[in-house]
């Protein structure tokens, strides 16, 4: 009896290292996949830019409607069973993707591959966020809040750095473009494939990790809309909209058309870099950049407010634009003079988007804080997927160098937004919800 006891403990609290850095590492790689690696592919293909922005942009499409479905993930079975059902699914997904590569008509199999691994990446998002809370004591909650965020960040550096730096080794040694993107998803296959069965084994087994299903007092229905309800209501919410719709309108813009640029030949305006260079420049110095720049807006903001430094962050997302102005028209071949300007704006961009994560914290206080602050990431996903469809239009109607400059002219609403927005100037001090 005693043996039984203690074995149930184990499984109820395994030791947070085996599972935190792997989980957010699994619920990372996935996104990237689907919102960068994508764009490159698609090019790669033979799109055209028009056509890469606007259908990887739908692919935003399941992380707007995710807090429609997010009730469904705390109502039907457990969050530890959604997690590795939908890393199998991505997985499965990949392989999927993978072998359609090679076929007649690729693109509508591929395309349906990666609205798959999209729709299972978000899901996986709702779950993987509420076992992080079941599964940990709220010390291990606080403690391990940089551990899941740094391990994040490297499944960025990963999909966004290394896998691109492959599949550009790979087209170097294999007959075709198309083979070598088929061999570097099929090593993402063997890696989620490897996540599910890990998984499965060692994440724990937390007593509250219930389904709400058969919970007969609870009134799923009335609570889902009375939460909409609450949060349409607030006060200044058509600002508030605005911000979150228009605060990222110049990056949702460049952050499609900005690895295209740097991709594309140079007979057509590009920098003609390589795709190893891609994943070190974009994919890795990139990121690095952006994780700076994320925790110095986080560090400025706990010591003096978010009030203060807001206009500060809404210039740091924007006015690095400039860079890719000065790339497009002086065409610079030095590779370190690239890395630093893509270094620069995406420093600026992490300082920038501070300010937005955290101004989410500030909208969501109340009694619906967490299904409140779901509802902002779907707008905040929205406010990325309908400027980014129309982007590579834009840029081929223009060229590169004045879209560039499109980009930077459109940080003009924002501006205004952010002079009116209401906001505590206390808020963020040395506040515990800064993350």
């Amino acid at each position: 009896m005693n043996k039984q006891i203690t074995e149930e403990k184990r499984l109820e609290s395994r030791n947070p290292w085996a599972w935190v850095p792997t989980l957010y590492y699994a619920e990372g790689i996935p996104y990237v996949v689907v919102m960068t690696v994508s764009v490159l592919f698609f090019q790669g293909m033979g799109l055209s830019n028009a056509e890469i922005t606007l259908y990887t942009s739908w692919l935003y499409l399941p992380w707007v409607i995710k807090p429609l479905w997010s009730p469904i993930v705390d109502i039907f079975k457990t969050k530890r069973r959604w997690i590795v059902s939908m890393q199998l699914i991505v997985g499965v997904a990949l392989g999927g993707l993978a072998l359609s590569i090679p076929l007649p008509g690729y693109f509508k199999y591929t395309m349906a591959f990666f609205w798959l691994i999209a729709f299972s990446s978000a899901t996986h998002d709702i779950a993987a966020d509420g076992f992080y809370m079941l599964g940990l004591s709220q010390k291990n909650q606080s403690f391990f809040v940089g551990i899941r965020s740094t391990f994040y960040r490297l499944a960025m550096i990963t999909g966004q750095g290394i896998l691109i730096i492959i599949a550009g080794y790979l087209q170097t040694k294999v007959p075709s473009i198309a083979k070598a993107w088929s061999y570097t998803f099929l090593i993402l296959t063997v890696l989620f494939l490897a996540f599910f069965v890990y998984h499965k084994f060692i994440l724990p087994y937390p007593k509250v990790d219930v389904s709400s299903v058969k919970d007969k007092s609870k009134n799923f229905l009335k609570d889902f809309f009375e939460t909409f309800v609450n949060f349409l209501t607030k006060k200044d919410i058509g600002l508030i909209l605005a911000f979150l719709l228009i605060y990222r309108f110049g990056e949702a813009q460049l952050v499609k058309i900005a690895p295209l640029f740097l991709k594309g030949a140079r007979s057509t305006g590009g920098l003609g870099l390589s795709l190893e260079e891609i994943g070190f420049a974009y994919g890795t110095v990139g990121v690095i950049a952006l994780t700076l720049g994320g925790i110095l807006g986080g560090f400025l903001a706990s010591k003096d407010g978010l009030k203060k430094w807001f206009w500060w962050m809404f210039a740091a997302i924007n006015i690095p634009h400039i860079l890719y102005i000065y790339m497009s028209y002086a065409m610079p071949s030095n590779f370190l003079i690239i890395n630093l300007c893509v270094a620069g704006e995406q420093f600026g961009y992490g300082f920038g988007f501070t300010a937005y994560m955290l101004y989410m914290i500030y909208v969501s206080e109340g009694n619906f804080k967490t299904a409140h602050y779901a509802i902002c990431t779907g707008f905040m996903a929205l406010g990325m997927m309908i400027p980014g469809m129309f982007s590579g239009w834009i840029q081929e109607q223009i060229g590169y160098p004045h879209f560039f400059l499109w980009v930077l002219i459109t940080m003009l609403p924002g501006y205004f937004i952010v002079k009116a927005l209401p906001l505590d100037p206390d808020f963020g001090r040395k506040s515990d919800s800064i993350k």
